[in-house]
């Protein structure tokens, strides 16, 4: 009974600290800019994958299918192309920030 007690009360904790965000995936922010663009001005610690490769090289990250995932471009036209082919490949929690200044804005919120 006393090993019972243990994991109910091991699960009851990893419950409310996952309700508290304590166990919340980071969010992967993605540039899907080109690579000449990314070099010119881009913001640190964000992947680049361009959105035409976007498909092709998600699966480098390692990601789970439920991970958190906010891509950008300059305006957001190329992050709402690279949102439906992950989608589409089925990530499930991916967001399209919009341009570059947005994702600068929302990254220092």
């Amino acid at each position: 009974m006393r090993n019972t007690s243990r994991i109910t009360t091991v699960a009851l904790l990893a419950i409310l600290l996952s309700a508290c965000g304590m166990f919340a995936p980071k969010t992967v922010w993605i540039d899907v800019r080109s690579v000449d663009e990314y070099s010119e001005d881009h913001i640190s610690s964000t992947e680049n994958i361009p959105h035409t490769e976007i498909a092709m090289r998600i699966s480098d990250l390692d990601l789970d299918k439920d991970a958190p995932i906010k891509l950008f471009c300059r305006s957001g036209v190329r992050a709402g192309l690279a949102l439906t082919a992950l989608q589409d490949l089925g990530y499930t929690n991916v967001e399209n920030v919009g341009g570059i200044a947005d994702a600068r804005e929302l990254r220092s919120q």
